[in-house]
């Protein structure tokens, strides 16, 4: 295995609370420190329990820093991918479950096309690339709602809405000494609920690397969100997998309480796949190892999040097998064969995180006494002896393309563009369509990376794990609540850049808009910058019929793929 020259950029570059262009932001000096480390849950942790190279003070000089917000800001945004969470210092938040509509959180509300405007669609799209009313943009560009106390912020602010916020059962207030966004944090997974400050409230907010390091080095905080996972998202975990979704409750409540979280591999995965990507660095070398072949067995592996690849070796290097996702269990057929000869189980191959990935692991004794007495006989027959060696992968299934998929990170795609290349005339009606279909502007290139015959076009996959999500300052691209899809409001995206940075298949580009009457590049006339707009493909989501590109292509060249389903 070729051995990484990968560098990776110091921790603590840029501390969180120095890093610019975030109103709202007050300095974390010496004197706050002191002041948290006298405030719980931070005074009852021990400094001794973590290492030298990292300190208790300075995580808390590094990974967090102090937010203010007043009456009526919104906090964080329901559907929103987090990566921190929040200690509620001084005065209060509501979670507010009901209360908000899409608009306020600066999202859209996709609508069907009538059959007589699909019609006329072509027709009425303008001849000027990328044009816009300049009238939607206030000063030539959207700005955010609200305002903080230390100066305007990022989130829009709610006031308007309070009243039918704080008379909703549903919707419960923390005060001072609680935290929330934990279970969003580590395991970025969407924002169950909106948050909104009461009054004038100040937060510490920590990002992910400083709440994993405290959850590491600190019991009580560890049992804490242990605890809260546990509560609110093992069941819908265990739920997911059709080998545990029929436990009784006696079983179900002992595998809950006896099971074990693990995380692997980097949360910001994205910027490291690029950098491998261009330093065609071999991605194998820089993937955490979950489980060796060989090893023996500590328990059944449930994927809760991300992907992981399943490999062997092979002569001096090692072939990929297959891939899990989301729900899906690593060593059952280990730990069945186990059972039936009664001899020491061991993994038959190694697995391996592909980017970022939550598992919960069963531990072996527990799933012997609570799981497996409750699986279908019937299942258990069919699972394969690996004792004598049964591949585990798919045999209809291509291994080059199994690699080609797992190497460039294509495995997140549920609706991934594949093309096939000898059936493809490069007529462009595909092109065509989707242009006709977004007002003149295709949203989609017919160029990416071809195994064989079959290319992967630059269209967005609609990601299992949206990283594009990350880090949108307001709200502008979004899950579609009804059918998934990753959408961005031209209205609310201010052309910060941040998703397109974040994408790791180049799928969303940045554009220059045009005044919709007279075709000149709109500026910003108090910067007098450029406005771009972030655009990728939507899977035509007010089309009937779905994408306009798959249906128009002539020689059915064009599929949309769920990379989940291999066989296909």
């Amino acid at each position: 295995m070729a051995v990484s020259t990968l560098t990776k950029p110091r921790r603590w570059d840029v501390p969180y609370s120095a890093e610019p262009g975030v109103p709202g932001v007050l300095p974390l000096d010496d004197t706050w420190i002191k002041a948290l480390l006298e405030r719980e849950p931070f005074a009852s942790m021990r400094a001794e329990s973590f290492p030298p190279t990292l300190p208790l003070t300075e995580i808390l000089r590094n990974d967090c820093r102090l937010r203010r917000y007043r009456d009526g800001d919104l906090v964080v945004r329901q559907g929103d991918y987090g990566t921190s969470a929040f200690l509620v210092l001084d005065g209060a938040v509501r979670v507010v479950v009901e209360g908000l509509d899409a608009t306020v959180l600066g999202r859209t509300k996709p609508r069907r096309r009538g059959l007589l405007r699909s019609l006329l669609q072509p027709l009425t799209n303008s001849p000027i690339p990328e044009s816009r009313d300049p009238s939607r943009y206030p000063q030539g560009r959207v700005q955010p709602a609200g305002g903080g106390v230390e100066g305007p912020t990022e989130q829009p602010n709610v006031a308007e809405y309070l009243p039918k916020i704080y008379f909703h059962e549903e919707n419960v207030r923390l005060e001072a000494r609680q935290i929330f966004g934990e279970l969003a944090a580590l395991g970025r997974i969407p924002r169950a609920a909106s948050i909104v400050a009461e009054d004038d409230t100040r937060l510490l907010e920590i990002r992910w690397q400083g709440l994993r390091d405290l959850r590491k080095y600190d019991p009580s905080l560890r049992d804490h969100v242990d605890q809260q996972y546990r509560r609110y998202g093992l069941t819908a975990t265990l739920q997911a997998s059709p080998l545990l979704d029929r436990l009784d409750p006696a079983a179900a409540s002992e595998v809950a309480k006896q099971a074990r979280f693990e995380s692997y591999g980097a949360f910001d995965w994205y910027g490291t796949y690029k950098e491998l990507r261009e330093r065609q660095i071999d991605p194998l070398a820089e993937e955490p190892l979950i489980a060796a072949e060989g090893d023996r067995i500590r328990g059944l592996i449930l994927v809760r999040s991300g992907f992981v690849r399943l490999s062997r070796r092979h002569g001096h290097s090692e072939r990929t097998l297959n891939y899990l996702g989301p729900g899906q269990t690593f060593g059952l057929e280990e730990l069945v064969e186990a059972a039936r000869s009664g001899g020491r189980a061991r993994y038959a191959s190694a697995l391996r995180a592909i980017g970022y990935v939550d598992i919960v692991v069963i531990p072996a004794a527990v799933f012997r006494q609570h799981v497996l007495p409750q699986i279908d006989p019937a299942a258990l027959a069919k699972a394969p002896t690996v004792a004598r060696g049964e591949a585990q992968s798919d045999p209809s299934i291509d291994s080059g393309m199994t690699e080609f998929i797992v190497e460039n990170r294509f495995n997140n795609g549920t609706s991934t563009m594949i093309i096939d290349l000898d059936r493809c005339t490069r007529c462009d009606d595909c092109v065509r369509a989707c242009e006709a279909g977004h007002d003149g502007n295709p949203r989609f290139r017919r160029a990416g990376k071809a195994y064989g015959r079959h290319l992967i076009a630059h269209a967005c996959m609609q990601c299992v794990d949206p990283v594009c999500m990350i880090g949108c300052p307001t709200g502008a691209i979004h899950r579609n609540p009804r059918g998934g899809e990753v959408l961005i409001n031209d209205r609310t995206c201010i052309g910060c850049g941040v998703c397109a940075r974040s994408c790791p298949y180049d799928n969303i580009l940045m554009m220059q808009v045009r005044d919709h009457q007279e075709g000149q590049i709109i500026v910003d006339p108090k910067t007098g910058q450029v406005i771009l707009k972030a655009t990728k493909c939507d899977l035509c989501v007010d089309l009937d019929g779905g994408p306009a590109c798959e249906r128009a292509c002539p020689h059915d060249a064009l599929k949309r793929i769920d990379m989940r389903e291999l066989e296909r």
